[in-house]
This record gives structure tokens, sequence and C-alpha cells, in this order.
């Protein structure tokens, strides 16, 4: 059973996101990201700038993945809106994200109090649409040359999650 962990203080947990972090960086950011930073600067940056809304997944004791949430709209009362981030080691893609994606969308929604979630992602991250609309997340847009990766315009597809009103 996954645990997400937001209180990090176990550098070795640390460390294997940040391998997970080099690996898969070029589904993750664009050509501003790092704006001059180290990227285990940036990454250790990030870590702080959206706590305590950064979470590690670990399974046993090895990091399977992390997941964060961004760009959050709302206030000290009241969570409405949050861009969420995500990336697993391969190892665990599959039934086990699938199963960490509605941990955290219920986490999301019935604990943080969130009304949508959404996901910005390069359209050809083909597993990641999948796991979003598996996760209850559709289709909002596509925004045309949004950002620059590897010097060229770059698509952004956004997906959405709302909470289902009862």
């Amino acid at each position: 059973m996954p645990r997400f962990i937001n209180n990090i203080d176990n550098p070795t947990y640390i460390e294997q996101a940040l391998l997970l972090y080099v690996r898969y960086t070029k589904f993750l950011e664009d050509d501003y990201a790092y704006d001059g930073l180290p990227i285990n600067e940036y990454f250790e940056n990030l870590i702080k700038r959206t706590s305590p809304f950064f979470f590690i997944v670990v399974e046993q004791k090895e990091v399977a993945g992390f997941v964060y949430l961004d760009n959050i709209i709302g206030d000290s009362k009241r969570l409405h809106c949050a861009e969420l981030v995500t990336c697993f080691s391969k190892k665990y893609w599959g039934n086990y994200t699938k199963m960490c994606s509605k941990i955290f969308m219920h986490y999301c929604f019935n604990v943080l109090g969130f009304k949508k979630i959404k996901a910005l992602i390069y359209p050809e991250n083909i597993r990641i649409r999948a796991l979003l609309k598996f996760a209850g997340f559709e289709k909002e847009a596509l925004l045309k040359s949004e950002t620059m990766r590897n010097n060229k315009l770059q698509d952004i597809l956004v997906y959405s999650c709302r909470k289902a009103e009862k």
C-alpha cells in the first residue's frame, strides 16, 4: 500500500525522487524552468515552494514516485483549484499508479477540500493522458504554442477533474 509523505525529512527519499525527476524532466519542464539553477537546487526549491503539497510516494522503503500541487487558487480558509504534477518510476506504471491516482484525488477533494484539479501535459505523453482519464479527468483545452521546449514551440493539453457535487 503506498504511503504519501509530505513531511520529507529523509535525504534518501529526496535523492531517489530527484533521480526520478532528472530521468523524466523532459515530460515535466519546459525551456524556462531552471532559470540558470543546477537541477538539484531547482528540485529542492520546487519541494520548498510547493510544500505542504509535495508528496513522495513510498512503497515499502522505496520511492515509487512523487506528486505535487502547484499554482493553487484559494485562500487560507478555502482551497479551490490546483495543478497536479506526477512522476513515477517505470517499475510502478500501470495498476499501481492507477491506485495512487484514486487515493490522491480522494485526498485532494475530500480532505484538502479542492473543487477542481488540473493537469497540464505535453500532448505526446500518452501514458499520463490515459492515467488522467482513468482518474476522472477530462480534456478541457489545447493551448497552441504555449511554451518552448527544446527550442521549439510546444503545445500544452489541459485536463481537469471536478469534485462530484452531492
